[in-house]
C-alpha cells in the first residue's frame, strides 16, 4: 500500500500564475506565425478549389500582409488570451488525476490534452473560431460588390439573428478537433520525449535540453493534422458561404456529407500543409517553450509553477 501511495504524484494547489502563463504562450503564439497559418488554413479549407499558392495569393489580394492577420484583433487576441489558460489548468488537472490511478506518461498526456481541449472549445473558443471565420470568409461577399459589415456590426447581426447558438455555430466540431488535438498533441509529444531519452541513454524522466523539447514537439504537433477533416467540416459549419446544396442546419455529420458530394475526399483534407506547420508552431510554443517558461518564472518569483504542459 504504501509503494502505491508513493507512486501518486503530490497533489499541487492551483496557481494564478499557471493561467497567466498559458495566456501569454499563446498571445505570443497567435501574433506571430499562429494567425497568418489559421487565415491560409481556413481560406483553402473554404475555396477547396484553391492551391496552396492560390490560397496565398487570395489571402495577400484582401490587403498584403495584413490580410494575413485578418480576424487577429480582437476575436484571436480573445480566444488566445483565455483558451491557452484554461488548457494549461484544465490539462494540469486531468493529467495529475491519471497520474494518480497510475497512468503512464503516454496515457496521462493523452488524458490530459483531450479534457483541456474540451474545456476550451465550450469555454471560450465557440463564438471566437466562429467570428474569426466569419471574418476571414466574408470576403466572399466583397467579391459581389458589397461592402462587408465591420467585425463588431457582424457579430451583433448574427447575436440579433441566431442568438448564443449562432454565434457558437459549430462548436461541437470544435469541441471534437480540440479533444483530438490536444489529445494527440501532449500524447505524441511525451511519447516522442520518452523515445528521444532512450536515444540519448537518459533515465526514465530524465530532463530534456531545449532541442530535445522542440524536436518531440514538432513530432507531436506534426503528426495531428490526421484530424484534417473535422477542422474542414468546422470551418464550412461556421462559414458564410451561401451556396444552395448547403443543409440548411448544418450538423457535423450533414456537413461532411455535404463537403464529400461536392469535392469527395480530397476536399476533407484541404488545408492540411498550413495545418501541419501551425500544429507544429502551437505545439513547440504550449509545449517546449511552456516547460521552458515554467522554469523561468519558477527561478524568477521563487515559486512552482504547477502547470504541467
Amino acid at each position: 500500500m504504501s509503494a502505491v501511495a508513493n507512486a501518486i504524484p503530490e497533489k499541487k494547489p492551483v496557481k494564478f500564475s499557471n493561467l497567466l502563463l498559458g495566456a501569454g504562450l499563446n498571445l505570443f503564439e497567435v501574433t506571430t506565425l499562429g494567425q497568418p497559418l489559421e487565415v491560409v488554413k481556413t481560406t483553402m479549407a473554404a475555396n477547396r478549389a484553391d492551391s496552396f499558392a492560390g490560397a496565398l495569393t487570395r489571402v495577400w489580394g484582401r490587403g498584403g500582409v495584413f490580410g494575413f492577420y485578418q480576424g487577429l484583433i480582437p476575436w484571436a487576441w480573445i480566444e488566445a488570451s483565455t483558451k491557452g489558460a484554461v488548457l494549461l489548468f484544465v490539462a494540469s488537472e486531468a493529467e495529475w488525476y491519471a497520474r494518480s490511478f497510475g497512468a503512464g506518461d503516454f496515457t496521462a498526456g493523452v488524458s490530459g490534452g483531450v479534457m483541456g481541449g474540451v474545456a476550451q472549445a465550450y469555454a471560450t473558443m465557440g463564438f471566437c473560431t466562429c467570428m474569426k471565420t466569419v471574418e476571414i470568409t466574408k470576403s466572399k461577399l466583397a467579391a459581389t460588390g458589397v461592402k462587408p459589415p465591420g467585425t463588431f456590426a457582424t457579430f451583433m447581426d448574427i447575436y440579433r439573428k441566431e442568438g448564443i447558438k449562432g454565434i457558437n455555430k459549430g462548436v461541437n466540431a470544435v469541441a471534437i478537433r480540440q479533444m483530438t488535438n490536444w489529445g494527440s498533441r501532449f500524447g505524441l509529444s511525451r511519447l516522442a520525449e520518452s523515445g528521444i531519452r532512450k536515444a540519448t541513454g537518459k533515465e526514465e524522466g530524465g530532463a530534456l535540453n531545449a532541442w530535445e523539447k522542440i524536436l518531440a514537439s514538432a513530432v507531436g504537433g506534426g503528426l495531428t493534422a490526421w484530424n484534417q477533416p473535422i477542422e474542414v467540416i468546422r470551418v464550412e459549419m461556421q462559414s458564410k458561404t451561401v451556396d444552395p446544396n448547403r443543409p440548411a442546419k448544418m450538423t457535423v455529420g450533414n456537413t461532411a456529407r455535404y463537403i464529400y458530394s461536392q469535392n469527395g475526399m480530397k476536399g476533407l483534407y484541404r488545408g492540411v500543409m498550413p495545418r501541419v506547420g501551425l500544429g507544429v508552431w502551437q505545439t513547440i510554443c504550449m509545449v517546449a517553450m511552456g516547460d521552458m517558461a515554467k522554469e523561468y518564472v519558477e527561478k524568477l518569483t521563487g515559486d512552482k509553477v504547477t502547470a504541467k504542459h
